[in-house]
């Protein structure tokens, strides 16, 4: 017999937590994260930052649909404009990683986040990333005042 279907808010920590610091959300190193050797892939770190910033960002109220369907006047969305990483230690299959994502400054078009994953109290791997907001066209768009006072540090 199969389960019943569940909701989403039924499924505890799906998207990670809110904390006093920013959010907090734990990963499984899979096989397919990994490289030949069962290390995990230099890619699969983005990856995972990836999905602590969204599920960050979607845990605070604000969805890239909502974003993309014009909600604050503008279609918008939210680009990677630039990162600074640091590989320091390898994570290996079957891990559990804390992803832990700070705001670290809000600013006109641009936020930056501090972002690092651990394995325990060990920090494996950190990055300061810079999302900007755009347009439809690409162009630079100022964070729409919702955004800001959410992400006001």
């Amino acid at each position: 017999m199969m389960p019943e279907h569940r909701n989403e808010g039924d499924w505890p920590d799906l998207a990670g937590r809110l904390t006093d610091f920013g959010h907090r959300q734990m990963i499984r190193v899979y096989y397919e994260d990994t490289d030949f050797s069962g290390i995990v892939y230099h890619a699969s770190y983005l990856r995972f930052i990836e999905r602590g910033r969204s599920d960050y960002i979607r845990l605070l109220g604000i969805e890239h649909s909502a974003l993309d369907d014009g909600e604050d006047g503008e279609r918008l969305a939210l680009a990677v404009r630039h990162m600074d990483i640091n590989f320091l230690r390898s994570a290996h299959i079957d891990d559990i990683l804390s992803v832990e994502t700070r705001v670290n400054m809000v600013k006109g078009a641009r936020m930056i986040l501090d972002q690092q994953i651990l394995r325990g109290d060990e920090i494996l791997f950190t990055a300061q990333v810079t999302v900007v907001t755009i347009n439809r066209d690409g162009k630079p768009r100022r964070l729409p005042e919702r955004m800001r006072s959410i992400f006001s540090c």
